[in-house]
């Protein structure tokens, strides 16, 4: 039987502990780098919104101190990896960056067509009729309470609904369908 020194178990809990962090610390890093993507996605869809209907007001110039996508990918430490953007057929599905609420130039000019996320809620709360619910369980029921970017992206929607009064606020953190 070979005896372990003190030195050398505490240098194997050591490592163990190491190995765990490690662990723990890529979870975290694939996550942050998803809501990352998410931000960017969403930044460069309001950033191009915000063009397009400064394009359409009167005399206005475009400001120089609006950030492009690229200025910010830039201001981005060089040790974080940007994450991979969806292909095509995932952020038809849903699956990649939630930037599908961020209206485009052809909306600005009076479509009324809606992202995918929208629509989901608006059919939600018609199935869901007269019920208290909160953004985290629509988000479940959507399919979407996979991280916090996930869930934000469903409160924002609420949130520009309710200001569109196509849903109501019926107390902190709780929704109905709009009464038609």
């Amino acid at each position: 039987m070979v005896s372990v020194t003190p030195k050398a178990r505490n240098i194997e809990i050591t490592a163990e502990s190491l190995q765990e962090d490690l662990a723990r610390l890529e979870i975290q890093k694939q996550a942050l780098e998803r809501e990352l993507a998410a931000v960017t996605a969403h930044l460069g869809s309001v950033q191009r919104a915000l063009s397009a209907l400064q394009a359409l007001m009167p005399g206005s110039v475009p400001t120089a101190s609006t950030a492009r996508p690229e200025d910010v990918a830039a201001e981005v430490p060089a040790t974080v990896a940007p994450a991979p953007m969806p292909s095509a057929d995932e952020a038809e599905d849903g699956a990649g960056a939630h930037a599908e609420d961020a209206p485009s130039a052809g909306e600005a000019e009076g479509s009324k067509s809606y992202g995918k996320l929208t629509e989901q809620i608006l059919a939600y709360f018609a199935e869901a009729g007269n019920t208290d619910v909160r953004a985290r369980d629509v988000a479940s029921a959507l399919g979407r309470d996979t991280d916090s970017g996930s869930i934000n992206a469903v409160r924002s929607t609420l949130d520009r609904l309710v200001g569109q009064s196509r849903v109501r606020r019926v107390g902190r953190g709780l929704y109905r369908a709009a009464k038609r």
